[in-house]
This record gives C-alpha cells, sequence and structure tokens, in this order.
C-alpha cells in the first residue's frame, strides 16, 4: 500500500514537471520579442564604460535583474490572485516610463550635442569622480528599465499559465526569471567584450594557416566591435519607444482597432501585404511611444517649473 502511494506520488510530481517544462518553453518562446529588446537595452545601458569595469557593470545590472525579478514574480502571482484588473494598468504606467526614458535620452543626446567642449578642461580628480557617478548612474538606470522589460516578460509567462494550478505558475515564473537573466546578461557580458576577444585573436603568434585565420578574425572583431556598440545605442533607444508604444497601444482599444484595421487593409496587398502590415504595427508603437514620451518629459518640466515659481512666490512674501 506504501509502495503504491510513493509510486502514485512520483507520477504526479513526474507529471507535474513535464507540465511546468511544456509551459516554460512555450511562455520563453512569447517572451522572445521582449527579451531582444531587454537584450538591446541593457547592452546600450552599459556602453561607454571603461573597459576593466565592463563585467562588473553587468553583473551588478544582473544581480538587480535578479532582485526586480524576486520582487515581481511573487507581485504578479499575489496581484493574479486578488487583483488581476490591475496588471493592465501597471503595465501602461511601465510603458509610460519606458517612452519617457527614451525621450529624455533623446533630449539629452540633442543638448549635449549643442553644448559647450569645457568638459573637457576639468580636472583629472573630478574626472575620476564624474565616472564613478556615471557608472553608478548607467547601472541604476539600466536597473529601472530592466524592471519594465521584466514585468512585462512576468506578465506575458502569466498569461501563459493563467489556468493552471498555482505550483505550476509559480514554477514556470521563477524558470522564465532565470532563464531571461542568465541569457540576457550573459549574452550582454560577450558583446561588450567583443573587442578584447578581437585583440587577444590579433595577437595569436605563428605562421600556419589557422593562425592567420585568428588574427583575420581578431582583426574583424575589432572593426565589427564599436559598430556593434553604436548600432545597439540606436536599436536599444528604438526599443524603448516600441516596447512601451507596444504596451500603450494594446491598452488603448481604439488606437488598437485603428492600427489593426490598417494591417488587414494591407495584408490584402499581393507579396508584400504581410511584410507592410508588420511594419505599419512597428511605425505606430514607436510613434505612440515617442509622442507618449515627449508628452510626459513635457509635463514634468511643466510641474517642476510650477513647483518652483510656487517657491520663489513664496519666499518673496516670506
Amino acid at each position: 500500500m506504501a509502495g503504491s502511494s510513493l509510486l502514485a506520488l512520483i507520477d504526479d510530481i513526474a507529471s507535474i514537471l513535464d507540465d511546468v517544462a511544456v509551459m516554460t518553453k512555450i511562455a520563453a518562446k512569447k517572451s522572445a520579442g521582449v527579451l531582444g529588446d531587454d537584450l538591446a537595452l541593457n547592452a546600450q545601458q552599459v556602453s561607454g564604460v571603461r573597459a576593466d569595469r565592463e563585467l562588473p557593470v553587468v553583473w551588478a545590472v544582473a544581480k538587480g535583474s535578479l532582485l526586480n525579478k524576486a520582487i515581481l514574480v511573487p507581485a504578479a502571482l499575489f496581484i493574479s490572485a486578488v487583483a488581476e484588473w490591475a496588471v493592465i494598468p501597471l503595465l501602461m504606467l511601465g510603458g509610460l516610463y519606458l517612452c519617457y526614458e527614451g525621450f529624455e535620452k533623446l533630449a539629452h543626446r540633442a543638448v549635449s550635442s549643442h553644448g559647450s567642449a569645457s568638459g573637457q578642461e576639468q580636472s583629472a580628480g573630478f574626472d575620476a569622480n564624474s565616472r564613478i557617478l556615471s557608472e553608478k548612474e548607467k547601472i541604476r538606470g539600466a536597473i529601472r528599465t530592466d524592471f519594465i522589460l521584466s514585468a512585462e516578460i512576468i506578465v506575458i509567462a502569466l498569461g501563459t499559465v493563467a489556468e493552471a494550478s498555482f505550483w505550476v505558475r509559480t514554477s514556470v515564473l521563477t524558470g522564465i526569471a532565470i532563464i531571461m537573466t542568465v541569457g540576457v546578461y550573459g549574452l550582454v557580458a560577450g558583446i561588450v567584450k567583443l573587442d578584447d576577444l578581437g585583440l587577444a585573436l590579433q595577437r595569436c603568434s605563428g605562421e600556419s594557416w589557422m593562425a592567420g585565420l585568428l588574427r583575420r578574425i581578431g582583426r574583424f572583431l575589432l572593426r565589427a566591435a564599436p559598430l556593434l556598440m553604436k548600432t545597439l545605442s540606436v536599436v536599444g533607444t528604438i526599443a524603448m519607444f516600441m516596447v512601451g508604444g507596444g504596451i500603450l497601444m494594446h491598452g488603448i482599444a481604439p488606437a488598437l482597432s485603428l492600427v489593426e484595421g490598417m494591417q488587414l487593409l494591407l495584408a490584402s496587398i499581393p507579396a508584400v501585404g504581410s511584410f507592410l502590415a508588420v511594419v505599419l504595427s512597428l511605425l505606430a508603437e514607436i510613434l505612440l511611444g515617442i509622442v507618449s514620451g515627449a508628452l510626459v518629459l513635457a509635463g514634468i518640466i511643466c510641474c517642476k517649473s510650477l513647483s518652483g515659481r510656487i517657491k520663489t512666490s513664496r519666499a518673496g512674501h516670506d
């Protein structure tokens, strides 16, 4: 009797593990698009860091990402159990934040490009302090951005296992959180160290064809690494608008219906219809992201200006 009970328990555990494996695979496929955006954004966030600080920065952001997911997984399970209606509004707030971050980056670059070059005359000590502060700010910014993208990944995964038991949902979300974190930051670490790999390969000695091939690969990587980082910087900013705008688009029913109607019209065009429909969707999400980010930034600037005037007025009365 005890033996049959043990076998039944083992069979139940095996069944649950099989469900977890299947659902984790499905959830990973559905969140793969966000994973690509996450990779581009995080590689872009750590760009510009000194070579000897690249891996420590990636590790610091990875630890922050794990902490994000340690908060998000229980929060997602709790919200889905007691207030499922709150998931979409919270995601939209996160989407707005991503749009704001993206537009602020564009505005900062525009302002910086018109700034003076007087900063080059700063002392070495001040430059060192500036680098430390800049590195810490990059880490904080990357962790904030990761929080929004992680939330979207967790919500997508949660939707995949919504009908499963609590333990299956918990196992799938935990598995997705670990897989995504290791995958994204492992790739980011590899990307930021491409130039070091190229330099090491270029230094290969010997006259054999293999040594020559390795040196050529090294030279290629050295030329490609800066271009890749610049590309990822641009792609990362676009991804902010695309992900943020996509979240907002799916939360604004009229906008989503309009885009879907136009996609149906384009899809009827022979040969290129499906491609044009996808391009339209992406452009609509990016445009909505840019407009939303601009409005949020303008609102923040107005609020700060109004707050400053109120303080000045109060100081004048005093």
